[in-house]
């Protein structure tokens, strides 16, 4: 059996993690309204990292 489905799973969901931590942090940086940009970055980093493995996975799966 090749690792290359098991890779891809376990991609995804650190994919799905980043995901719904950056959108979490959105989330509560919104609500808090503190005025700091910091947390909107990270938070722009986690959804472009999650994006990026949600992407990585797909294709990994796509060829095996």
């Amino acid at each position: 059996m090749s690792s290359h489905p098991r890779h891809a799973s376990a991609v995804r969901v650190v994919g799905n993690l980043a995901l719904v931590v950056g959108l979490l942090v959105s989330v509560i940086t919104l609500s808090s309204d503190s005025g700091s940009t910091e947390p909107h970055i990270l938070a722009g980093f986690l959804v472009a990292t999650g994006i990026g493995l949600r992407v990585e996975a797909a294709l990994r799966g796509f060829r095996a």
